[in-house]
Formats: C-alpha cells, sequence, structure tokens
C-alpha cells in the first residue's frame, strides 16, 4: 500500500505508510499499538514492515512485564 497507491494487496504491506490513515489504522490494529509509537517505529528504523514489527517486540520485550 505505501509505494503503490493503485496496489492494494498482500504484496504491497511489506512497507508501511503512516501518512495514509487506513494504513495506520491497519498496521496499529495489526500491532496492537498507537499511532505514535507506530510512527516512532517507522522514524527509528524505516518504513519496512518487517523491520517495524521486529522493533516494536523488541520495546516491549525492553520494557518488560
Amino acid at each position: 500500500m505505501a509505494d503503490d497507491r493503485t496496489n492494494r494487496g498482500y504484496r504491497d504491506r511489506s512497507r508501511i505508510d503512516v501518512s495514509e490513515d487506513c494504513e495506520a489504522r491497519y498496521w496499529t490494529d495489526r500491532l496492537g499499538v498507537s499511532k505514535s509509537q507506530l510512527e516512532e517505529a517507522v522514524r527509528e528504523v524505516g518504513p519496512t514492515a518487517e523491520a517495524v514489527e521486529t522493533e516494536l517486540r523488541r520495546k516491549t520485550l525492553a520494557a518488560g512485564p
């Protein structure tokens, strides 16, 4: 969804475009985070979905129970 706005399928889910409201909603729901947490992760590691998921998981583990 991020790069080719006409491609709304699975393949384009490899990148996150937080400037698109519908896409930000999809990823915040999928990852269980707030929009600000998602935006911060994208700023830190870039828009690749896998890198963002890894970063958010790392932060969750670092924060502890």
